[in-house]
């Protein structure tokens, strides 16, 4: 008989994926934050709550509640992919954005599912594609949170460079050739692209490469397609630059490409809302597997987002934030160049949207959480995301460790001149410790 206290010390027996789950980066970066209220937040990558739209969602929900029927309606399930008049809002949103129609890209409402969030979709995506060893390609760096979730569920991420071009999809190639040559290439499922101001550089891919990687996804179909999962999140806080079509649009037959947009970035996080084109053989994997997740995102929520696009509230609030936001990377851009140490090995990004500038150091300086660069900054009273977060290991275990993402967009106007103010110092310092 086993004594009362004994099952104590019984291990759980997690599956093998929770062994793969490791704790996100960004658990340890809002710790530090709440630890420390009074630092100027330069890592989280959320959105201004002073821009947050109060008033208009105020007013969608009374005219939403106020209808006993769609109120109803409102409070209820709905099915699975969505919502059928948001989704067809988001079916037109896409299309303006294009400029392109729908039937040019073999789209219809029933292509598009809501899901809650953009997040959900991209792991949703994941999930039914993804075996233990199967490969996926992305950037070095690339979103973090989402090569987290394809670390858990046992895919081998593969890296190609960048450049102030986007992903390097020439390189993707070559990739995909030696992957191909050591007989892998059935293990290839997906590129994964942030198409527009990426997180975490800013950078977008340009308009010359967004063609070519989808023709290089064609030509290494072989046994199985190769799909392209562009992620879109941060598409509409475009704040200079062209307005680019997206890989999706030129895929006429909707067969290899998967298009990601949010509702979180350019309208509010709170709604948890995402919207993804993608193929119908795809879609009904994914819809199988959201089915056993929640049945359906946000009835409420989606009722909410569908009438802030009907009456314009969408269109004004992408607006505002793209005009608050611009004001807030040009004073990043400004505060760097102004505090700065002047150096050729020293350099950012400048993006044309989104809420990311990429800070490359030199080598000397370790930026990660367990180093002196990072401990500074906390105890000065500025946090940032180390960049070694987001890169895949090499062969030899090694990651680039001299890298920052900040981000403008949470933290106060006012206090990102004396952010970076303080990080610039710290820089300066430890480069002339080691002069």
């Amino acid at each position: 008989m086993h004594a009362p206290n004994s099952v104590k010390s019984l291990p759980l027996g997690l599956s093998s994926r929770a062994a793969r789950t490791q704790e996100a980066p960004i658990s340890f970066l809002i710790a530090t934050a709440l630890r420390n209220p009074g630092l100027i937040n330069l890592a989280a990558g959320l959105v201004d709550p002073s821009t947050l739209p109060v008033e208009a969602v105020r007013e969608v929900a009374q005219r939403v509640l106020s209808d006993s029927k769609r109120a109803r309606e409102a409070l209820q399930y709905d099915t699975t992919i969505g919502l059928t008049g948001l989704r067809q809002e988001a079916l037109s949103r896409i299309e303006k954005l294009e400029g392109v129609s729908a039937g040019q890209m073999s789209l219809t409402p029933d292509n598009i599912v809501i899901t809650t969030g953009s997040q959900q979709a991209l792991f949703l995506v994941g999930d039914v594609l993804i075996d233990p060893g199967d490969i996926v390609i992305a950037a070095a760096p690339s979103y973090f949170v989402f090569t987290g979730a394809l670390d858990s569920l046992g895919a081998t991420i593969l890296s190609v460079p960048m450049d102030e071009d986007g992903m390097d999809v020439a390189a993707a190639g070559r990739l995909l050739e030696r992957v191909e040559a050591e007989g892998r290439l059935a293990r290839v499922k997906f590129i994964y692209c942030t198409s527009y101001f990426q997180n975490p550089t800013g950078l977008t891919l340009s308009a010359e490469r967004r063609p070519k990687l989808l023709e290089i996804a064609k030509r290494f179909s072989k046994d199985h397609r190769i799909l392209i999962l562009e992620d879109a999140a941060y598409r509409e806080l475009r704040y200079d630059g062209p307005a680019h079509r997206s890989i999706k649009s030129f895929d006429s037959e909707n067969r290899y490409t998967v298009l990601s947009q949010t509702f979180s970035k350019p309208f509010s996080p709170g709604l948890k809302l995402g919207y993804s084109a993608m193929p119908p053989d795809l879609l009904d994997a994914v819809l199988h597997e959201k089915g056993s997740h929640d049945f359906g995102s946000s009835s409420l929520t989606q009722h909410l987002a569908l009438e802030a696009m009907r009456d314009g509230h969408y269109d004004r609030q992408v607006q505002r934030l793209c005009g608050s936001y611009r004001a807030k990377r040009d004073t990043v851009l400004a505060s760097l160049q102004r505090f700065m140490p002047r150096r050729a090995d020293l350099h950012w990004t400048h993006p044309g949207g989104g809420l990311y500038v990429w800070l490359t150091l030199p080598k000397s300086i370790d930026t990660s959480r367990s180093e002196k660069m990072f401990e500074t900054c906390v105890d000065r009273g500025v946090l940032y995301v180390p960049g070694d977060y987001c890169f895949q290991a090499d062969a030899a275990g090694k990651k680039p460790m001299n890298h920052i993402r900040l981000s403008f967009g949470q933290v106060d106007a006012a206090k990102i001149e004396p952010g970076i103010q303080i990080l610039s110092g710290v820089v300066r310092e430890l480069l002339e410790n080691a002069a």
